[in-house]
């Protein structure tokens, strides 16, 4: 498993692993009943603290996304890969709707924002 973190995001380190997870899973890379690094190894492997990768785990499990056994390990659960894209459709949504509130306060119309949001989609930011 490859996990790449950006010490220079503004997007914590814990959801970074998340993220990158939850696409390893929606891009099948990962299945149900795969076992995810220990947290000790992925701390050790990616130069981070082990608490980072817990709170990472433990807001995947509660997410549903993976399950811990105790005393074995941290495995992917067996969920339906439109749960994972859906609570990333969710995210999406209210990052969106905080933006069109951001710009409502300071007075940008619906037409510019728009614009501006097409443009957006035209550039390269993938």
């Amino acid at each position: 498993m490859r996990i790449i973190i950006n010490f220079n995001s503004m997007i914590p380190i814990y959801e970074q692993i998340v993220d990158q997870i939850k696409r390893m899973i929606k891009d099948q890379l990962l299945k149900a009943n795969d076992p995810l690094p220990s947290v000790r190894s992925l701390a050790k492997e990616l130069k981070i603290s082990a608490l980072t990768v817990k709170k990472a785990y433990d807001e995947l499990e509660n997410e549903g996304i993976v399950h811990t056994v105790h005393g074995k390990g941290t495995y992917i659960a067996a969920c339906d890969q439109s749960l994972v894209l859906e609570e990333e459709y969710k995210a999406i949504e209210e990052t969106i709707r905080q933006a069109i509130a951001k710009a409502r306060r300071i007075g940008i119309s619906d037409e510019e924002l728009y614009n501006l949001f097409k443009m957006l989609l035209e550039d390269d930011y993938a």
